[in-house]
């Protein structure tokens, strides 16, 4: 890849890379710092990858990156996090982006990121099989898997109200 075409790679794919991952960590600093050092692999490796690989080298590498901030967060949880939980338990709320949000943090990492890219990016089975080294047909069960864990709290009345 030649250093044009990685600039066009940085114009083409920035924003998509940082919505899917600022979706599945919910803090924007966290997710530019992650997207910034998957583009940085890709810069470090871009001889190696070819231009048309390029969008699904970054998603795999920003989706491992992704994982592993979220295994280094959950070992520095603090006692403060089980406080602010039992909180927002006893919060009701009308708002439906808020509870399809709290719907979304329910799942696991893996079954996020697939909602994620399935249906808030659009994604087919084969560019998130790429993007997460899941066979297609594997694919389809886990998003499956995960679209019924969100029904099943999404039709609870007290997750709702």
């Amino acid at each position: 890849m030649t250093e044009k075409e990685y600039n066009k790679c940085v114009d083409l794919y920035a924003d998509n890379l940082f919505r899917f991952i600022v979706k599945n960590l919910d803090h924007t600093e966290d997710a530019r710092d992650v997207v910034q050092n998957a583009f940085e692999i890709l810069w470090k490796h871009c001889m190696d990858v070819p231009f048309e690989k390029a969008k699904s080298y970054l998603f795999t590498v920003g989706y491992h990156n992704m994982i592993d901030h979220v295994r280094k967060i959950k070992r520095i949880t603090l006692v403060d996090e089980f406080k602010e939980e039992v909180r927002i338990s006893e919060q009701r709320t009308h708002d439906a982006k808020k509870v399809l949000e709290r719907a979304l943090e329910r799942l696991t990492e893996v079954q996020r990121a697939l909602i994620l890219l399935k249906d808030y990016e659009g994604y087919s089975y084969e560019e998130i099989g790429e993007i997460m080294k899941l066979n297609p047909s594997q694919v389809k069960v886990y998003l499956h898997r995960a679209r019924l864990a969100l029904k099943q709290y999404l039709v609870k009345m007290e997750n709702v109200i």
